[in-house]
């Protein structure tokens, strides 16, 4: 593609076009490619194996995935105090939806996560995230910037609020994510010892007290320590869908995980991509994520702008860590969790959400001059 815009061209386009990290668009856009690739060959099989049309969530993939791209660079030209405006709307939408939840969405698998509206199905836990990386971002630096201001209370009680709403519904692995976004922007906002040693003690005893209070946790994690038990089914095929494929892979359509994996469109994605495209797909998808994090810390860690810090922290947490749960369940290195792969499995809410929270990335991490520097 060619690019037509100067160095001198003061157009916002042009602006946003000399300023924004077009590696990091590239590296995202490219991520989105394998993910339709993915959907393309794992998805079928689901649909057929369930009485849909054969191309059903291709579709609604491909529905959802134009649209999303679009949101992210839309929302890669804003300025970050329109970034902090647009959090401040978005927490609070998507914390209300969270209170519905419970009320009006329907049960899937002993949980209530999701909610429809206007025939189009919302999972409300997957837009707080990004909206409150940037909001609890601008509490801590406030609280800095500010003396007396509030801000770490404020970001505290935010967390707890949405904590508490998603172990409503219940949402343990939601749950430990929003806290390892919390928790990074607390230590890098000038955490005092004693917080960093009470966070440490106060880690384990949630993991085990999420292991007695919530049943679905029991059972995954039994499973993680017993893999010879019945209950282990959809790690153990996972896992043999990457012996078969080797180093290059079976080759596309050869994949047979797909036809037995009930969740081969979405949690374990990355099983039908190594059965079918072999390690080296598997390998290029984890430095793909790999760059894009490092990238993003890389530009960010120049900014002398502690809330662009906090809040681009923040969301790269959030993306990352949601990569490494996925890609740990899948190869068994920690309990199952029922996570997206970012841009690679199917799933609406998840890849809107994730579009936005990667748009604000690329605009928090844009290179400010003059008066766009002073609007941070």
């Amino acid at each position: 593609m060619s690019v037509t815009f100067g160095r001198t061209d003061t157009s916002t386009l042009g602006r946003w076009w000399w300023t924004v990290d077009r590696w990091t668009i590239a590296a995202l856009f490219l991520l989105a490619a394998v993910g339709a690739l993915l959907t393309m060959a794992a998805s079928p099989a689901v649909a057929e194996r369930i009485g849909v049309q054969s191309f059903h969530f291709v579709r609604r993939q491909f529905i959802f995935l134009a649209p999303a791209l679009v949101i992210m660079v839309g929302v890669s030209l804003l300025t970050p105090k329109q970034v902090r405006r647009l959090a401040v709307l978005g927490l609070i939408a998507s914390v209300a939806l969270l209170v519905l939840v419970p009320l009006l969405g329907a049960e899937v698998k002993g949980a209530k996560r999701w909610l429809t509206i206007a025939g189009v199905s919302i999972q409300p836990s997957e837009f707080v995230k990004p909206m409150f990386a940037v909001v609890g971002a601008w509490m801590f630096a406030s609280a800095r910037v500010e003396d007396g201001f509030p801000g770490r209370i404020i970001a505290t009680g935010l967390f707890g609020l949405i904590a508490a709403l998603l172990l409503v519904q219940p949402d343990v692995g939601q749950t430990v994510v929003i806290t390892a976004i919390w928790a990074t922007q607390f230590f890098l906002a000038g955490l005092s010892m004693a917080w960093v040693v009470g966070l440490g003690l106060a880690a384990p005893v949630g993991a085990m007290a999420a292991y007695y209070a919530f049943p679905h946790v029991t059972s995954r994690v039994d499973k993680f320590l017993d893999p010879s038990g019945a209950g282990s089914y959809q790690v153990t095929t996972a896992l043999n869908a990457f012996r078969n494929g080797g180093l290059f892979g079976k080759g596309p359509g050869e994949g047979r995980v797909k036809l037995v994996l009930p969740d081969a469109h979405t949690d374990f994605i990355l099983a039908v991509g190594g059965e079918e495209f072999g390690v080296v797909l598997c390998l290029f998808i984890l430095a793909l994520f790999a760059f894009i994090v490092l990238r993003g810390f890389s530009r960010v860690l120049k900014d002398d702008n502690l809330f662009v810090v906090l809040a681009t922290a923040g969301l790269l947490v959030q993306f990352g860590l949601q990569a490494i749960v996925n890609m740990a369940s899948t190869l068994r290195l920690m309990p199952a969790k029922g996570m997206t792969l970012p841009f690679i499995s199917y799933g609406g809410s998840s890849i809107v959400a994730l579009a936005l929270g990667m748009g604000m990335v690329l605009a928090l991490t844009r290179t400010r001059y003059g008066r766009e520097g002073q609007d941070a």
